[in-house]
């Protein structure tokens, strides 16, 4: 439950007699596991990580004129594994006007493609996370924009597009460059069923060069089970180097379920598929996990995944969203390994 910043309103108010304070409070997430990963090679070893952990403000205010609301919100990553915090408003940052016409707001936030994954999103930050196949090396999708404008349209029928345009990486526009990205997203949700059809593309002057994928994910949710399938197709574009377009323009799909086998108690598992043009370099990944809910507010989780790589694939189930993301440059050489990670988690969200 969201806390209302009762302090910082007594202070303003007495500081500032008359300031007319928007309705802020602050919220988060803390969010740690202890993980055992091997990467089928040389490294065996236990850490401890926190996971997307965060810290943030946000708040709404009615506007007098029409029926609009003006919101904010300020959100930073927040490491409970060592004790330090990452980037002020490093995470979904913007400012934004809604009413009936829909929302539209500007600022750094995920795009609308990361966004379409969530029906499938088993995972999500933790072990496992589909992010370890969809996210790799250059032709990365699954970002938040920056220097970017957003519309999303009202609720028709179930159905909602939202459409972002990110006008540029930096700070500054440079001249003729085409460092542009942007992001569509179709959802639709009735009764059971949620999905998301989502499409992105970034010019050749963006940090990590020109890409485009398309991607669709949904889930069927029939009592205790929920079914969940997801499917993404990138293309990298590279004339100098092409070996690196081959590797980097991949599919992935996979299917995946949840059951509740109790009243706060959720078993889950997914399989994910990727292959990329060049030659051996097909990964799979199996995660599975059971989580608890012991409060709204509060769960525990155990989950086992693994990444079967290609004798030209180099990919672990742990490098998303988390601070203990061990790679290369750690030492962690999969190429060709079956990559493992044990994971026992606790997240609270306040």
């Amino acid at each position: 439950m969201n806390k209302k910043l009762l302090a910082i309103a007594v202070g303003a108010a007495v500081l500032m007699p008359g300031l007319a304070l928007a309705d802020i409070s602050i919220y988060g997430r803390a969010h740690v596991s202890l993980d055992q990963l091997d990467d089928g090679n040389d490294y065996s070893e236990l850490n401890l990580s926190s996971n997307s952990s965060r810290l943030g403000f946000r708040g709404d205010t009615k506007l007098a004129t029409g029926d609009l609301t003006a919101f904010f919100q300020i959100e930073q990553e927040i490491n409970f594994a060592q004790g330090e915090g990452a980037d002020w408003a490093g995470r979904d940052t913007f400012v934004g006007l809604k009413g009936d016409f829909g929302r539209v707001r500007a600022g750094r936030f995920d795009s609308p493609f990361k966004a379409a994954r969530g029906p499938a999103n088993l995972f999500g930050d933790q072990v496992g996370d589909m992010r370890n196949l969809t996210r790799v090396g250059d032709a990365r999708f699954d970002e938040r924009m920056p220097n970017t404008i957003e519309y999303q349209t009202p609720d028709f029928s179930g159905f909602k597009a939202t459409l972002g345009y990110s006008i540029h990486e930096d700070d500054t526009h440079m001249s003729d460059a085409d460092g542009e990205g942007v992001s569509l997203a179709l959802g639709y949700t009735q009764g059971g069923f949620e999905g998301a059809l989502a499409y992105e593309t970034y010019g050749e002057d963006n940090g990590r060069g020109e890409r485009e994928a398309v991607r669709a994910a949904a889930a069927y949710k029939l009592g205790a089970v929920k079914l969940v399938g997801f499917f993404q197709t990138s293309e990298y574009t590279d004339a100098v180097n092409p070996a690196k377009e081959d590797t980097l323009t991949a599919d992935v799909w996979g299917l995946g379920g949840e059951f509740k086998a109790g009243q706060q108690t959720y078993l889950r598992a997914m399989w994910l598929n990727r292959e990329a043009d060049a030659d051996d370099s097909k990964t799979d990944m199996v995660a599975v996990g059971v989580e608890h809910r012991l409060d709204k507010a509060f769960r525990i989780y155990a989950n086992y995944a693994v990444v079967m790589n290609d004798d030209a694939t180099n990919l672990t189930p742990w490098n998303q969203a988390r601070t203990t993301g061990v790679d290369g440059a750690d030492g962690i050489d999969a190429t060709g390994q079956d990559a493992t990670g044990l994971s026992l988690g606790a997240r609270y969200d306040f």
